[in-house]
C-alpha cells in the first residue's frame, strides 16, 4: 500500500517562496513516477508538475515554468517542489499523487496517477 503524506504549505506573500514535500511510503513508489496536482476553490483540480521515475525528466505547467522547480530524493522516497516568486493565483490546495506512468500525456493527467495525499493548503496574499 503506497501513502502519501504533503507538508510545507503555509501563508506567504507575493514573490515570496514555499517548498512543499510529499513523504511516500511503499517500496513500490520508487518505480513511479510523481507528480502535483492544485485546486483552488471553485475550480477544477489542474497539473502543476511531474517527475519521472528515474527524476530525469522533469515536466512543468507553463504558469510554473521557470517560478516552480520539481525533485525527488529516491533513497528518502520524497518528492519535493519549490516554489519561488508566488502569485496570489497560486492560491490553492496542492496535492501529491504517484502513478505506474513515465512518460507521455498521461503524466499530466489526474488518471495517471492511482495515489493521492491529502493535500496541503498554500495561501498566497498580494
Amino acid at each position: 500500500q503506497v501513502q502519501l503524506v504533503e507538508s510545507g504549505g503555509g501563508l506567504v506573500q507575493a514573490g515570496g517562496s514555499l517548498r512543499l514535500s510529499c513523504a511516500a511510503s511503499g517500496r513500490i513508489v520508487s518505480t513511479y513516477a510523481m507528480g502535483w496536482f492544485r485546486q483552488a476553490p471553485g475550480k477544477e483540480r489542474e497539473f502543476v508538475a511531474a517527475i519521472s521515475r528515474s527524476g530525469g525528466n522533469k515536466y512543468y505547467a507553463e504558469f510554473g515554468k521557470g517560478r516552480f522547480a520539481i525533485s525527488r530524493d529516491k533513497a528518502e522516497n520524497t518528492m519535493y517542489l519549490q516554489m519561488n516568486r508566488l502569485r496570489p493565483e497560486d492560491t490553492a490546495a496542492y496535492y501529491c499523487a504517484a502513478g505506474p506512468i513515465d512518460s507521455g500525456s498521461s503524466i499530466y493527467t489526474e488518471s495517471g496517477y492511482h495515489y493521492w495525499g491529502q493535500g496541503t493548503q498554500v495561501t498566497v496574499s498580494s
